[in-house]
């Protein structure tokens, strides 16, 4: 019978699969996605990979380096960011340590998983932990040299993804800087971007600026929805969504530290499509607008700022993950349940230029209460740089709330 059950719901599950790819046409833009898997209910990674297509992505961000998922991606010509959790930062200062984790976790899966990248620790400098900060760059060093040692610094490289936090001063974009008491560490860590031709990775999180001041914050404006936008005094450049003005302040930052040319990716950004009830704006309308518009958005090159630079961005996530700890919003940012079904329609248009506005229904919709146990830290680390850390709710407001809240007063004084 058990037997039976399986095959049947491996089928049902298929056949889910197989609609998703109608419903969710393939893009001609590249787009990156989160594969997390705080969750006791998701698909196994084989049945993963035609989803991950049947949205255009071909990037695909891990927080750890699950060899299940990296077998399954295999001859699929994806390429993968693999994680390192910020529990490892310790180990890996150990040269001996990263080559033998670069060799067991990236080095056995290629060439035929594209692991292109490894980050190495999230977040970390907003923590406010001087042991974590002290490790994060010698651990990156030490994984880089781990690289070079195997012949793979060429085509892997070796970054960290950051909250927003770490900038002081967001508004104007063009007066991005960053926090004062990190610019020894940061200037550090960009010499060695520079060096190694490494990426700058920002998680950046509109929907936490709306949340925290829904009144005044303009929804439109986070929703990159039409709207009057601003214009940046300093440089005459006009912002009409609040993410892009987020890159910009840290491109200007960027170049205020002297580096210019730095590339930045946006690491994470999504929209939840349920919340509690002091969760403003975590709907499934919402979330449909803001990745609808992001996957739209990412068919473009540039910003304002740095219009022939690639955008490169991750959307968070690709499923709803049940055991994830903190609000409501924090395991309902998947663009799929883990029945393989669309949490909701991203209406995005198809290559033809038909817009898919079909809704999706009929499932029964997921418990927002938390499991009787949270899962244990694993050897992972997935836990530790999960993007349900109190950095990201709490820290990783302040900058896009500052953004907006002296946008909304410039636009009345002016």
């Amino acid at each position: 019978m058990e037997s039976g059950a399986f095959h049947f719901c491996s089928s049902v599950l298929l056949l889910i699969i197989s609609v998703g790819i109608l419903l969710f046409p393939l893009m001609v833009a590249s787009i990156g996605i989160n594969y997390g898997q705080i969750a006791n209910n998701l698909p196994s990674p084989e049945d993963v990979v035609p989803l991950v297509k049947s949205v255009g992505a071909t990037k695909v961000k891990l927080y750890d380096a699950d060899p299940k998922v990296l077998q399954a991606f295999a001859n699929t010509g994806v390429e993968f960011i693999v994680g390192l959790g910020n529990d490892y930062l310790a180990k890996m200062k150990d040269p001996e340590k990263a080559e033998a984790w670069v060799k067991t976790n990236v080095q056995t899966f290629l060439p035929a998983t594209n692991i292109t990248s490894i980050f190495v620790g999230n977040e970390v400098l907003t923590f406010n932990d001087t042991t974590l900060t002290g490790s994060l760059l010698p651990a990156m060093q030490s994984v880089h040299t781990a690289l070079v040692n195997l012949g793979l610094d060429k085509q892997v490289a070796v970054t960290t993804a950051h909250s927003l936090a770490i900038l002081e001063t967001s508004y104007p974009p063009s007066a991005g800087a960053f926090r004062r008491d990190l610019t020894s560490c940061i200037n550090q860590l960009l010499s060695f971007h520079a060096k190694t031709g490494s990426p700058f990775l920002i998680n950046a999180y509109p929907f936490f600026a709306y949340k925290a001041n829904p009144k005044q914050v303009p929804l439109d404006f986070v929703l990159f929805q039409p709207n009057s936008g601003i214009v940046d005094p300093s440089t005459n450049l006009r912002y009409d969504n609040m993410l892009i003005a987020q890159i910009d302040a840290v491109y200007a930052a960027l170049a205020s530290a002297g580096y210019k040319k730095l590339p930045v990716h946006i690491s994470e950004t999504g929209w939840p499509s349920r919340g509690d009830e002091d969760e403003a704006g975590a709907t499934p309308e919402n979330a449909k607008k803001y990745n609808g518009n992001l996957f739209k958005l990412m068919k473009k090159k540039g910003t304002p700022m740095r219009p022939s630079f690639n955008l490169n961005i991750y959307v968070f996530a690709l499923f709803n993950e049940n055991m994830k700890p903190g609000p409501t919003s924090e395991r309902n940012y998947g663009l799929f349940k883990p029945d393989g079904t669309p949490a909701y329609s991203l209406g995005i248009a198809t290559n033809e230029g038909v817009s898919n506005a079909t809704s999706f229904g009929g499932s029964t919709p997921e418990s927002s209460g938390m499991p009787d146990t949270t899962p244990e830290s694993s050897s992972t680390g997935y836990l530790s740089i999960s993007s349900s850390s109190p950095e990201r709710y709490h820290l990783g407001v302040g900058p896009a709330f500052f953004v907006i809240m002296s946008m909304v007063i410039r636009l009345v004084l002016y």
